[in-house]
């Protein structure tokens, strides 16, 4: 993993991405006098993408909201707002 900074990244934008895309290199990109971290530019992968989709209704059946489950509280509602 190389570390680039945002100067650099700038100017050789195109060769950096080819090298990204071809050879899985991976780039820190750091900002400003002190270094700072601010970017990580990986290689994408397809099958990231896919994990995160969350299904909906997952929980569906598990548990059971109870009916007064709105309800005000008095002793709730002294907490927050006495």
């Amino acid at each position: 993993m190389r570390t680039i900074q945002v100067g650099q990244l700038k100017s050789e934008f195109s060769s950096i991405l080819e090298k990204v895309k071809n050879d899985g290199e991976k780039y820190i990109i750091e900002y400003g006098r002190r270094h700072k971290k601010v970017a990580l530019l990986i290689p994408y992968d397809k099958s990231i993408e896919e994990k995160e989709k969350r299904t909906f209704g997952l929980l569906a059946g598990r548990f059971i909201v109870p009916e007064n489950f709105n309800d005000e509280n008095d002793e709730i509602n002294d907490m927050f707002y006495d």
